[in-house]
Order: structure tokens, then sequence, then C-alpha cells
């Protein structure tokens, strides 16, 4: 995808979400949680939708933070599904 599109559908998706880049096109956004428990619960939720999806992000988990690095790993960049995957997160 390039980039003007991926502009285009992150003006689509929630708020927090960004497209970054290294080496390679990807969507990030941080979720913010009471304590680490509640951080690890939304981690699950992911995971689950993850393998139900068969499209895995990047996931890092501190104490009351989630970050996800969502692109396809296959093209080293974005496609469609990225933006319905990250969508999908936001409703967890």
């Amino acid at each position: 995808m390039e980039p003007g599109a991926a502009e285009v559908m992150l003006s689509q998706l929630g708020e927090g979400w960004e497209l970054k880049q290294n080496g390679h096109l990807f969507l990030e956004r941080s979720y913010r949680f009471k304590n680490f428990a509640e951080a690890l619960a939304f981690v699950n939720r992911v995971g689950a939708l993850a393998e139900e999806q068969a499209h895995h992000p990047d996931v890092q988990l501190s104490w009351g933070r989630v970050t996800l690095q969502i692109w396809t790993h296959k093209i080293k960049g974005l496609t469609e599904s990225d933006f319905v995957f990250a969508a999908k997160c936001d409703r967890l």
C-alpha cells in the first residue's frame, strides 16, 4: 500500500493510531490501562483475535500500557486487512 492510500485508511480508524515507518510502513497505537492486570487481559484478547484471524501484531506490554504494531510481515508493508485488524483491536 502506498503512503497516500495508507493515510486515507488511517483517517477511518479510531483516535490514537499512527502511521510509522522503519524500513516499511506500519500502524502503531498505545492503549492505557489502570494496572498491569488490565493491560495483560487486553493482550490476551488481542492474542485470541490474532490466532482467530491468523494476523499477528507485535505487542509490547508494560505496567498499564500496551503498544501494538501492525503490518503484514509477509510483504513487509500494509494491506487493507491491517486496518481491519486494527479496528477490531479497538473494539476489544
